[in-house]
């Protein structure tokens, strides 16, 4: 379940299983000896894009770290197959660092991007908050099911339906519309919606963030360029119109 503030028992991060895509053998292995040193993940490793959609097919990881440059495509055509069937939490690690591939990245659904050369211990704090964001328990409740126009979200199954259709929500957009769903009807800041997905660092996400809300307009309005029902309100922040269902 997504995380709703709780604290995180590390217990629960063990068995957590991490795939690692990425073409360069050292690298591969300098991450596989660097997560299992922490001692609370399974790691899986792919070193192009056809395998990393086979292992997240059968064995299900709970976070992709993947590169952007793969032999056989693109780290953003992967994710972009990948959100066709799994909404798992990815990273991307990447020598691109250009903030045009950064946005395309987080916009196509990924959860962080990271740079190289990096950091170690950052990198480990990342996959950490990912986890913690994503996995963290949700606790004598359950996630809010709304009518948005055409459109049904489930955030306890993160999905909407659509005109027949079934859509899924990554958890950054599953977690943005929560944030909406709780202050419905009234506006919610760009500083509240970024700290409340990103915790600590939410002072540096605010495009971030613009990139989410255009991709969630295109799931649940019907011109996501005129939307009715997540609105903007110029400097502040942003407002979700919810019509409650029975």
């Amino acid at each position: 379940m997504y995380n709703r503030g709780q604290v995180m028992d590390m217990d629960m991060l063990k068995d957590r299983k991490i795939l690692v895509v990425d073409d360069e053998p050292p690298l591969r292995q300098m991450l596989d000896a660097l997560l299992r040193k922490e001692g609370f993940y399974r790691i899986y490793m792919a070193q192009d894009g056809a395998s990393a959609l086979a292992c997240i097919r059968t064995d299900k990881p709970e976070l992709v770290i993947l590169d952007v440059m793969l032999p056989d495509m693109d780290g953003f055509e992967l994710l972009a197959a990948i959100r066709r069937f799994s909404s798992v939490p990815v990273l991307y690690l990447s020598a691109r660092g250009e903030d045009e591939d950064r946005l395309l990245g987080l916009g196509l659904g990924a959860d962080d991007y990271m740079v190289k050369p990096f950091l170690p211990r950052e990198l480990l704090l990342r996959v950490m908050a990912i986890m913690k964001r994503v996995y963290a328990p949700v606790v004598a409740e359950s996630l809010p099911s709304f009518i948005l126009g055409a459109c049904s979200v489930d955030l306890e199954q993160a999905t909407i339906q659509r005109e027949g259709s079934e859509l899924s929500l990554t958890p950054k957009e599953r977690g943005l519309l929560l944030k909406l769903y709780e202050h419905r009807g009234r506006i919610v800041t760009t500083d509240a919606l970024c700290q409340a997905v990103w915790g600590d660092d939410a002072y540096s996400y605010e495009n971030t963030l613009m990139v989410h809300i255009r991709r969630i307009r295109e799931k649940i309005e019907r011109d996501a360029s005129s939307p009715q029902h997540l609105l903007t309100v110029r400097g502040l922040g942003y407002k979700l119109i919810v019509k409650e269902t029975s």
